[in-house]
């Protein structure tokens, strides 16, 4: 076993939480009926499941699917081709469609998930991420609800990890060298 590495916490869980129901009363201000929640696995799935909690409690209830996209597996760095792992189950024709991601970077994946669900007839196909990354895109996509503007850093936490640790911890960090 590998020794513990040193977390820098860049937004603690009471500062995500209140970004979480900030975010909630942008979406809801929407008033999209027939709403469908689709969660990017697996680094949103923290993200989405307080989202979704947030959302129940402001009277909200969207239905839930996932999709799990990969464009990293074991790296740092983006392979920049989207491999879809787990499809949606739910036919999208007709509603309106919440993408949830951890974080918008080189964008090429969340712009994949919703080109695949604009192409399958969704009504209209809203993003959600957690974290972005200004400048860093690879693609022409912006999200229309974000949690935070994040630093140029690998992070970790919150449901990111790096070779599938640190997803368990409660905010997002930076592992210090």
């Amino acid at each position: 076993m590998s020794t513990p590495r040193k977390i820098k916490v860049l937004f603690d869980a009471e500062t995500i939480a209140k970004r979480n129901a900030a975010l909630v009363e942008e979406i809801k201000a929407r008033k999209l009926d027939n709403l469908l929640v689709v969660a990017v696995l697996k680094g949103s799935f923290v993200f989405a499941a307080d989202l979704l909690r947030a959302m129940h409690k402001a009277g909200m209830s969207p239905e839930v699917e996932f999709v799990h996209l990969s464009s990293y597996r074991d790296s740092t760095v983006s392979s920049g081709t989207v491999n879809i792992m787990h499809d949606v189950e739910s036919d999208v024709r007709g509603r309106n469609i919440l993408l949830v991601d951890d974080i918008l970077e080189s964008g090429r994946t969340l712009a994949f998930a919703k080109d695949l669900l604009t192409a399958r007839g969704a009504k209209e196909v809203l993003t959600c991420v957690l974290l972005e990354k200004p400048g860093k895109s690879a693609v022409q996509i912006h999200a229309d609800f974000v949690g935070f503007e994040c630093p140029d850093l690998f992070v970790v936490g919150y449901g990111m990890d790096v070779a599938h640790s640190y997803r368990e911890l409660p905010f997002v960090g930076v592992v210090e060298k």
